[in-house]
């Protein structure tokens, strides 16, 4: 890769060569970026996505580092990592309120915010790991709710630098999946988010909280994973497919299904990309053959896999 243009983007963020991914992604794991940027700010985040694509360098974005599995060959190209979490209200709007964020907020930690500060909502999502900007794309959801219930609208850049905005409509948020998983959104990432959210009680919230902890406590396990790896199919969860095929605890190198929840792959410590991938790999032909039905992974595969 030519990285003439480096010098450019060093007079938006600082920048790395060669950074382990490994350092950046919950599960642990991934190889270098040939080119890894931090931005804080909208603009900063703006601008270095129009100059790393102006030179067609190949741009990765990610915010929590949740939810993607990198590759032991690590990223070729720029990586950034938005770290944009500037929040605007809540402002009163209508009958409720509406407050805009930034793409590299964490939802988790948005939905505590609120939930402290007695506006509700998005208090299930307290335990969702992924930035805001991560849950447009893939319309993260828990407990029956998802960003698609809460969603005003959506800012978005272009290559170019170019801002646009878009409505619910416009980004066609379904089941894990939006214009962006479709395709039809290629060239755009999420600037900001704009969600409507309603008074409540804080100490209620609060509680609600709290009882959320402690059931994801109970179900999911700690330590170095994604999140959940495969979408659920229509006829039921994923883990009981991976407990059905005899998964669960199933472990290659480093990594294990998890015997807390089958659906958790975790890395023991020292896990390689490939370990996990292997994993992933072993239980969709197996669920196959046996119940005709295709687990879809909701981890993304990113970089280079040995």
């Amino acid at each position: 890769m030519n990285a003439e243009f480096v010098p450019e983007l060093r007079k938006v963020a600082p920048v790395k060569l060669n950074e382990p991914m490994a350092r950046h992604t919950t599960f642990g794991v991934g190889g270098p970026a040939d080119v890894f940027i931090a931005v804080k700010t909208e603009e900063q985040l703006r601008v270095s996505f129009a100059v790393s694509s102006r030179q067609n360098a190949g741009v990765f974005i990610f915010g929590s580092g949740s939810n993607i599995l990198v590759g032991d060959g690590g990223i070729r190209g720029v990586v950034i990592e938005n770290q944009n979490s500037e929040v605007i209200g809540p402002e009163r709007n209508g009958g409720g309120y509406k407050i805009r964020v930034g793409s590299g907020m964490s939802f988790a930690a948005l939905a505590r915010r609120l939930a402290s500060g007695g506006f509700a909502g998005i208090e299930w999502a307290c335990g969702i790991p992924g930035s805001m900007g991560g849950a447009v794309v893939s319309n993260a959801g828990a407990y029956g709710h998802s960003l698609r219930d809460v969603l005003v609208g959506a800012r978005l850049t272009d290559s170019r630098g170019e801002i646009m905005e878009m409505t619910p409509g416009d980004l066609e948020l379904g089941y894990r999946y939006s214009a962006f998983t479709h395709g039809k959104l290629k060239d755009e990432i999420v600037l900001t988010v704009d969600l409507r959210v309603q008074a409540g009680d804080p100490e209620h919230l609060k509680e609600r909280v709290r009882e959320l902890d402690q059931q994801r406590r109970s179900a999911q396990p700690p330590g170095r994973n994604c999140g959940s790896v495969f979408q659920n199919p229509a006829e039921r969860s994923a883990w009981q497919y991976i407990d059905a095929v005899g998964l669960r605890e199933h472990r290659i190198g480093n990594a294990q299904f998890s015997k807390q929840h089958s659906n958790f792959i975790q890395n023991l410590g020292g896990a390689t990309a490939s370990d996990i991938r292997a994993l992933i790999t072993l239980a969709q032909p197996r669920v196959r053959e046996r119940f005709a039905v295709g687990l879809v992974p909701e981890v993304m595969f990113v970089g280079e896999f040995t």
